[in-house]
C-alpha cells in the first residue's frame, strides 16, 4: 500500500509526515493560499524529499466571489450553459439549490442553501446539457509556468473528461505525467475508452459520488476505474471520521477493507483529515495497520 497525502503549503508537522512508512507523496491542492504564490508553495513543499503533484482545478466548478442565497447570483471560476431549471450541489453533496438561469459566469439561484457561500466552493452541477466553457484556469497556468521552471512534471487533472483536457497540460508543461481524475460520468466514459493510456487514472469519489446518477452508482463506477487502470489511485472520503474523532468508524474501516478486495493500493487522503497533525498520522497509522493484517 502506498498513501499520498494532501499537504497544507505551511502545515508544521510535514516533516513527520513525510517519514511515515506508507508515505509516497505529498499532494498540493491550488486553491490553498499562500503568501508568495505558485512558486512560494512548490518550493515550501519540495524541500521535504517527498514527491510531489500540483493538483491543477481545470473544468472543476468554483465559486468565485461570496454570495447570499436563496436568492442570488453566483459567480463561478468558468462559463457554462445547461438546460434550466436544474439542481446544484454544495458541500460534496449535501447541499441542494435550484439554479433558474445561468448568465456567463453567473447561475441565478432561488432557492436551497441557507448561509454565506463563500470563494473556492467547488459546485456540482451533474445534468446531462451542462457545458462548461474552458479548462485550466489563471491559477493552474501559473503552477504549470513554475512546473517548468523547475523542472517539475507530476501534475493531477480534476474534471478530465477528453483527452483534450490531457493535451493543453502537456502542451504547458515539457513532458508532463499527469493523473487523470475521474469525477462525471463523462469522465468515467473516458476512462473506459482509453484506460491509462493518457495516464494514471484517480477515483475521486467526494466529486464523484455526487456526479453519478445514484448513490449506489459509485460501486460500479469504482469498479470501472479499477478494471481500467490496475494501477488505479482511489482518493477522497477515506477515513473522514478521522476529522471529528480520534477513533475512525466501522464504516471508514470497512470501506478500505472493500477498496483493497477491489484491487486498489494507491489510497490519497483528502483536505478534511489532512488539517490537523493528529488526524492525519492517525489516518496514516490505521490504514497501515489495515494493510498488515490484509497481508497476514
Amino acid at each position: 500500500m502506498k498513501v499520498i497525502v494532501t499537504t497544507p503549503p505551511y502545515a508544521r508537522f510535514l516533516p513527520e509526515v513525510a517519514t511515515h512508512p506508507l508515505v509516497a507523496g505529498f499532494r498540493l491542492n491550488t486553491v490553498m493560499p499562500t503568501r508568495g504564490g505558485a512558486g512560494e508553495a512548490l518550493d515550501r513543499l519540495t524541500a521535504h524529499g517527498q514527491p510531489l503533484w500540483v493538483d491543477l482545478k481545470g473544468r472543476q466548478l468554483r465559486v468565485v466571489g461570496a454570495a447570499i442565497p436563496p436568492f442570488t447570483a453566483v459567480e463561478l471560476s468558468h462559463p457554462l450553459s445547461v438546460s434550466t431549471p436544474c439542481s446544484a450541489f454544495f458541500s460534496d453533496g449535501q447541499e441542494y439549490a435550484r439554479i433558474e438561469a445561468v448568465d456567463g459566469k453567473r447561475i441565478i439561484l432561488t432557492e436551497g442553501v441557507r448561509r454565506l457561500i463563500g470563494p473556492g466552493e467547488s459546485v456540482n452541477v451533474p445534468h446531462p446539457s451542462l457545458q462548461i466553457h474552458g479548462t485550466l484556469t489563471d491559477t493552474d497556468k501559473a503552477y504549470l509556468a513554475e512546473m517548468q521552471k523547475r523542472g517539475m512534471k507530476q501534475v493531477m487533472l480534476s474534471y478530465v473528461e477528453t483527452e483534450s483536457d490531457v493535451a493543453e497540460v502537456a502542451s504547458l508543461l515539457s513532458n508532463a505525467e499527469v493523473v487523470l481524475k475521474i469525477e462525471t460520468q463523462r469522465g468515467l466514459a473516458l476512462a473506459k475508452r482509453v484506460g491509462a493510456s493518457a495516464g494514471q487514472l484517480m477515483a475521486a469519489r467526494g466529486d464523484l459520488f455526487v456526479e453519478v446518477e445514484r448513490p449506489h452508482h459509485i460501486l460500479n463506477a469504482l469498479q470501472t476505474i479499477i478494471q481500467a487502470d490496475p494501477n488505479a489511485i482511489v482518493a477522497s472520503r477515506i477515513l473522514d471520521s478521522l476529522a471529528r474523532s480520534s477513533t475512525p468508524s466501522s464504516a471508514d474501516i470497512s470501506d478500505i477493507a472493500w477498496l483493497l478486495q477491489l484491487g486498489y493500493r494507491t489510497f490519497m487522503l483528502g483536505d478534511s483529515v489532512c488539517l490537523q497533525r493528529d488526524s492525519v498520522l492517525e489516518a496514516l497509522n490505521v490504514l497501515q495497520a489495515i494493510w498488515q493484517d490484509w497481508q497476514g
